[in-house]
């Protein structure tokens, strides 16, 4: 084993299991990608510690305990397709080609989405697109979505995405209003409504551009 096999381990056993993550899917497929692969070179000695990875301009890659929860909470289903609004560097988009059947990983930095693509390449994962677009517009062509997951924490979701979740799709997204504790929190479409369920709070960064209370607020 190489000191990053040994560091994920350690990930999983020590930062996942004992933070309620008990959905064997989704702690094998926290197993078997490799996170140091997604960061810049200069952060690959400190790809697995239990907490947020600067990745500059504002990015962070988000700590694993807070996505493996948000995965954990939304069921993911083999057949479901799934859109990440701020991919980044693509971690979260590849976990989820683990768990479903397609993956959009919607990017608007240039930078972050070359490594996302490398690493995504180096895994042989094939189901994940890499669209370079604006964030809060989402991505209409390839919608309805099963799930929605954010890769950073947001004041509120804006219209035009909570419109792009399917009947009986979850949206996995860390809420974050003006002066008010962060949540990581699942919202679920019935019949037409947006229904919202509060996990756990999170200390997890702002994504930029998503500070503005804009869209709809809990």
């Amino acid at each position: 084993m190489t000191v990053h096999d040994d560091s994920r381990f350690n990930m999983v056993e020590n930062q996942l299991r004992p933070n309620k993550v008990t959905d064997e899917r989704v702690i094998d497929a926290f197993t078997r990608i490799r996170r140091e692969l997604f960061v810049p070179a200069s952060l690959r000695g400190v790809a697995y510690v239990d907490d947020h990875l600067p990745l500059g301009q504002g990015r962070f890659l988000a700590q694993p305990m807070v996505v493996a929860r948000l995965l954990q909470a939304a069921m993911v289903q083999p057949k479901d397709t799934a859109l990440v609004v701020g991919a980044g560097v693509g971690y979260e988009a590849a976990l989820l080609a683990l768990l479903a059947r397609g993956i959009v990983a919607l990017e608007d930095n240039p930078d972050l989405a070359r490594i996302g693509r490398s690493a995504l390449v180096d895994h042989r994962i094939a189901s994940v697109s890499y669209i370079e677009a604006p964030l809060a517009p989402g991505h209409r062509q390839r919608a309805p979505y099963d799930l929605i997951l954010f890769g950073g924490a947001v004041a509120a979701i804006p219209d035009e995405i909570g419109a792009q979740l399917a009947e009986g799709g979850r949206m996995a997204v860390v809420l974050r209003p003006h002066e008010r504790v962060a949540r990581a929190t699942l919202i679920v479409r019935t019949g037409g409504v947006l229904a919202h369920r509060v996990i756990f709070d999170a200390a997890t960064p702002l994504l930029p551009g998503f500070d503005a209370g804009r869209g709809f607020v809990f």
